[in-house]
């Protein structure tokens, strides 16, 4: 009998199906079948995100009204949010005092700060810094928590209970998110410029109520509006993704900790994108801006 070892061993192919779908996988995958993966992928979760905003639209005009809810959301989103939006406001507004300062001093235009800062502050720094470092917390708060209670299965526990997830868990969130982005914007908007008007009365020598009169005067209603305007948006956004993505959470405490990562960097970029488009819709409602 020969040696088992020397016998030659038959290698049988795998179905062509299974063998395609193995090239497929992984960086060695054509960028083109990638590319359309990930296009679908994105497409799918916009069309989950729009069905999902519909839910809580309507949800929102049903009996029983989530009004506790609702409250508890905005001392979470808005009140617990407060300490991050003073210390961010107020070190942003030194740091651009002091580099429009230093820039405008060398074409003897130092008083100009005051209204530079204010308009920048009115209108872009206050909601769109504020959405994005504010937005980053909250929009990781509402992953980790609907995404325990994704893995716990207590979102399948409420469909079996008869009550819908949208109004129960979505609903609170997101109203909560659209009524808080405003004030805390007009939070930042106060402390940023005050904290400009600090740093500049104590390094340039720029008297603080000529600061004040200067930045104020120059500052229009529709300047404040056009800053305003965009931050509903904002807040949607964060509360939509962060409760999106928490319900898609699969695979216990590391799915978990997925969702949360990839919720942060979609708000962030979904809130860049946004406040282009609605800059552009905020000067055709506002053409004096």
């Amino acid at each position: 009998m020969p040696d088992d070892a020397a016998r030659p061993t038959l290698s049988v192919p795998p179905p062509p199906g299974r063998a395609a779908a193995s090239r497929r996988r992984g960086p060695s995958a054509p960028w083109g079948w990638r590319l359309r993966v990930r296009l679908e992928s994105f497409v799918e979760q916009i069309g989950e995100i729009s069905e999902m905003t519909w839910g809580a639209t309507r949800a929102l005009f049903r009996r029983p009204f989530e009004g506790k809810a609702i409250m508890a959301q905005l001392d979470s989103i808005g009140v617990a949010s407060l300490g991050i939006v003073v210390v961010t406001s107020l070190f942003i507004g030194m740091v651009m005092a002091v580099q429009f300062a230093f820039g405008l001093r060398k074409f003897g235009g130092m008083e100009y700060t005051g209204r530079v800062i204010a308009l920048s502050f009115a209108r872009e720094l206050a909601p769109s810094l504020t959405a994005v470092i504010v937005g980053s917390r909250i929009s990781a708060g509402i992953a980790a928590e609907v995404g325990s209670m994704a893995v716990t299965e207590q979102i399948d526990a409420i469909r079996a209970l008869g009550a819908d997830p949208l109004k129960k868990l979505v609903l609170p969130r997101l109203v909560a998110a659209v009524v808080a982005m405003p004030m805390l914007c007009s939070f930042a908007l106060v402390l940023g410029f005050s904290g400009a008007m600090f740093i500049t009365d104590l390094e340039f020598g720029i008297p603080a109520d000529f600061f004040f009169r200067s930045g104020l005067g120059s500052v229009t209603l529709a300047d404040f509006l056009g800053g305003l305007f965009k931050t509903p948006f904002f807040g949607a956004i964060i509360a939509l993704v962060g409760c999106h993505f928490g319900m898609r959470t699969r695979g216990g405490t590391e799915g978990v900790g997925n969702s949360t990562t990839t919720t942060v960097v979609v708000v962030s970029i979904a809130i860049l994108i946004a406040d282009f488009f609605l800059t552009k819709i905020s000067f055709l409602f506002w053409p004096t801006l």
